[in-house]
């Protein structure tokens, strides 16, 4: 049995539907039951549990032969990040209790930065996780494609997709969440010793250039990415309501200085099959 956590949202349900396709029983491991009634239709058991409470995860991991961990995203963190540590804490001593045979983590491209930023939160359970007794893997995507939904308002009806990834003809590691899921579920049911790291990026990388063409094929209308200057992303991000910019400015830094990339050689790096045209139909098609 495979239990997994974050099977309501994207990532999560793909990991489910791939190994229930492949025969294996699942368990949804979630904060509301009633939110996994389709997933008990689908002939999965439910657990519930909260990532914070270390009981209620030993008692959802117990008897597992795989755990799933999606960790909570926190996107506008407090100093510290507290949050992630409460987290981390929790999962760690619930994996120490229920003892299941390997654990696959969700982690990000760049978990490895020595420079702190948003995605230190998937640094900080890396540590703690590659202590574990029992095997461990960290799937390490590079930047979501459905980051894109963002930006599907703006192209759709101004033309013009507004980019915090620059220079615009950078092309940076993309990926399809149902390419994260797929991975995910064949690393699950994989054996292996100790602690590795896996990271996967899509067909081909692309740039805001890239992303604004691909909207244009999807849209059929002429599409153009805008830079969003450097030092008015304090003042933007605050009037989203953040209280805590600077991790988030510091994520994007690290992309476009070049400090967040996959450690492997491009040869090592695994390629996912899900087009950004694809993506960026479905996205455009929900709003429509």
């Amino acid at each position: 049995m495979y239990a997994i956590t974050g099977i309501t949202g994207k990532v999560g349900g793909a990991v489910a539907r791939e190994l229930l396709a492949a025969g294996q029983p699942v368990r949804a491991v979630v904060r509301d039951a009633t939110r996994a009634e389709a997933w008990a239709e689908r002939g999965c058991g439910i657990a519930t549990a909260f990532m914070e409470d270390p009981s209620s995860l030993a008692a959802a991991f117990e008897g597992a032969t795989g755990v799933f961990i999606l960790p909570p995203s926190e996107f506008d963190p407090e100093p510290g990040f507290p949050e992630a540590r409460t987290v981390i804490e929790a999962v760690c001593a619930a994996l120490l209790k229920a003892r299941p045979d390997k654990v696959v983590c969700l982690s990000t491209i760049g978990a490895q930065a020595d420079e702190v930023n948003l995605l230190t939160q998937r640094t900080l359970m890396e540590q703690a996780l590659s202590e574990m007794p029992m095997p461990v893997t960290f799937l390490r995507p590079g930047w979501f494609m459905e980051n894109a939904a963002w930006d599907v308002a703006s192209a759709s009806d101004d033309g013009v997709i507004a980019s915090y990834l620059q220079p615009l003809d950078k092309p940076v590691p993309m990926v399809a969440t149902a390419d994260v899921g797929r991975v995910a579920a064949e690393l699950l049911q994989q054996t292996w010793r100790g602690v590795r790291v896996v990271e996967l990026e899509g067909p081909r990388r692309a740039s805001p250039n890239d992303l604004a063409a691909a909207f244009a094929t999807v849209l059929s209308r002429p599409v153009r990415a805008e830079a969003v200057e450097r030092q008015t992303w304090e003042a933007l991000f605050r009037t989203q309501c953040m209280k805590h910019p600077l991790p988030r400015m510091r994520m994007l830094d690290g992309f476009n200085e070049g400090w967040i990339d996959f450690e492997s050689s491009s040869d090592e790096i695994l390629r996912g099959h899900v087009e950004l045209e694809t993506v960026l139909g479905e996205l455009v098609s929900r709003r429509t």
